[in-house]
Order: structure tokens, then C-alpha cells, then sequence
């Protein structure tokens, strides 16, 4: 049974930082792609950031220049450090990974149940 499990979520002022830490457990051959998404009141789902296995790195426009992602491959965990967060960034952050649990077998998308992050004064 594949879990991921995010933590750092909280309440923090305007120009603040936060970093969010998502690891994966279970029975774990290898992980793919790896990212975080937020869901905000009344909005859809949105992709944060992304990264893949060898380090490559996408994010949203929004947060270009404020956030960061990046990955510890051997603790198979993923961070988004948070940095000048504005009230816009407030809402859940989940975690997504596509994991393979066995040799030869295809990737299956796996959901964090999220944390939330509020940005106010």
C-alpha cells in the first residue's frame, strides 16, 4: 500500500515563507514525476509545481520566482519551499507522485489527502 504523506502546512503573514514535504511509503519500486498542486476555495485544481525523476522542473507563471521544488530521491520525498507568499497563495497543497511498485509494471498516480496553507495578516 502506496501512501504520501504532506506535512509544513500552516498560517503565515504576506512576505512569508513556508516549505511543504511530502514522502512516500510503502511498497516502492521506483517514482516518476512528483509534484504539488493546490486547491483553493471555490476554484479547480491547479498544477504548483513539477518535478521528474532526474531533476527536471516546471511550475505555474504564479509562482515563478517565489517557489522552488525539488526532490530527495533516496527518502523519496518531494519539498516545495514557499517564499514572498502572497493571501492569493492560500489553499490546499497536494501531493502527487507516479509510482511504480514493482519491476516491469506500469506508473499508477497517487494523492496526499493535503495540507493547507493560509496567507494572512
Amino acid at each position: 500500500q502506496v501512501q504520501l504523506v504532506e506535512s509544513g502546512g500552516g498560517l503565515v503573514q504576506p512576505g512569508g515563507s513556508l516549505r511543504l514535504s511530502c514522502a512516500a511509503s510503502g511498497s516502492i519500486f521506483s517514482i516518476n514525476t512528483m509534484g504539488w498542486y493546490r486547491q483553493a476555495p471555490g476554484k479547480q485544481r491547479e498544477l504548483v509545481a513539477a518535478i521528474t525523476s532526474g531533476g527536471s522542473t516546471n511550475s505555474a507563471d504564479s509562482v515563478k520566482g517565489r517557489f522552488t521544488i525539488s526532490r530527495d530521491n533516496a527518502k523519496n520525498t518531494v519539498y516545495l519551499q514557499m517564499n514572498s507568499l502572497k493571501p492569493e497563495d492560500t489553499a490546499v497543497y497536494y501531493c502527487k507522485a507516479d509510482i511504480i511498485v514493482a519491476a516491469y509494471d506500469y506508473g499508477m498516480v497517487y494523492w496526499g489527502k493535503g495540507t493547507l496553507v493560509t496567507v494572512s495578516s
